[in-house]
């Protein structure tokens, strides 16, 4: 009941932080298209500094450990996720915003401040972890499927800059390699502005749209079902029978952690990547602010249920 309260409370912060970029188009300060270079702030500059920086911890075999059943849950789940979502995606004739909504949490912006206030600064390794194997997806399917290209570039997947984040992270961890006190200072602050700064890109798109015809929307809602409800039952049940838990002492935490990235609401940078790839943005946006307002009761109850469940 503790870290379910604990994850309103810091939901309703991030819900507030949608609000203040709502407020900034509707007082004229910026347009609801000035969000877009937010967005590619995020993608290329924020992102794989929280990346790098979550690499910066003490190689030790305990560590190891938790990484692998951090792997290996986050593999699993993607994997078996987004073949079930796919299914789905033929079954409802749902889209490619719809289906990059339901299957893509926002583990980037979320995992990392609620790990931190939850569990403490140690545990957010392993959000990262989950993190890293989702940008591979991200930047393969979701791009894809965002930008409607007919081909994988492979090319520009393993150049992207948050790839070649995840291969600098995991290079300096083997190697035991610690940045500078300064690079690692600056790393962790820029970092920090995730979450602040997707927020705000959701409220500024917000504030551009039709609020009758998002709430009227039964699509919307019915997405935000698929996204909060069915895919976390589904990954809650992945967890269970896959025993990763048992594996560690560490283990029912680890893979509360995976759990917990995957239960968040819909990812943001699918807004943003909409944005970049003149896809639905203010689709994806307002799915991105119902699921987030909804989440608020669905987390809590979600970690409840694993609770009592692992």
């Amino acid at each position: 009941m503790h870290i379910s309260i604990l994850l309103m409370e810091q939901i309703i912060q991030l819900f507030l932080m949608i609000f203040m970029g709502f407020l900034i188009v509707k007082a004229k300060l910026l347009n609801s298209e000035d969000s877009k270079i937010l967005s590619i702030i995020v993608l290329y500059l924020i992102i794989p500094c929280v990346i790098i920086n979550a690499f910066q911890v003490d190689y030790t075999p305990q560590t190891v450990k938790g990484l692998l059943i951090a792997l290996a849950g986050s593999v699993m789940t993607q994997v078996i996720l987004l073949i079930i979502v796919s299914i789905l995606g033929k079954v409802f004739h749902l889209n490619e915003v719809e289906v990059a909504s339901i299957y893509y949490s926002n583990s980037g912006n979320l995992i990392v401040p609620i790990v931190m206030f939850i569990l403490g600064k140690e545990w957010v390794l392993y959000g990262c972890v989950f993190m890293s194997v989702q940008l591979v997806f991200i930047w393969t399917h979701c791009k894809k499927i965002i930008s409607r290209e007919s081909t994988y570039d492979w090319r520009k997947i393993v150049l992207n800059i948050n790839m070649i984040s995840i291969a600098i992270g995991i290079v300096l961890f083997l190697t035991r390699i610690h940045l500078p006190e300064d690079i690692n200072s600056t790393l962790s602050a820029v970092g920090g502005m995730i979450g602040p700064a997707s927020m705000i890109v959701t409220g500024m798109l917000f504030a551009g749209m039709d609020f009758k015809q998002i709430f009227a929307s039964k699509r919307v809602y019915f997405v935000t079902f698929l996204r909060l409800i069915v895919v976390p039952a589904i990954a809650l049940v992945l967890i269970k029978f896959s025993y990763l838990a048992s594996l560690s002492s560490n283990g029912p935490k680890i893979m509360l952690i995976v759990f917990l990235a995957i239960i968040t609401p819909s990812a943001s940078i699918v807004t943003q990547m909409c944005q970049v790839y003149g896809n639905d943005s203010q689709y994806a946006s307002a799915i991105n602010v119902v699921t987030t307002l909804l989440a608020i009761i669905t987390m809590p109850l979600m970690v409840m249920l694993f609770q009592i469940t692992i």
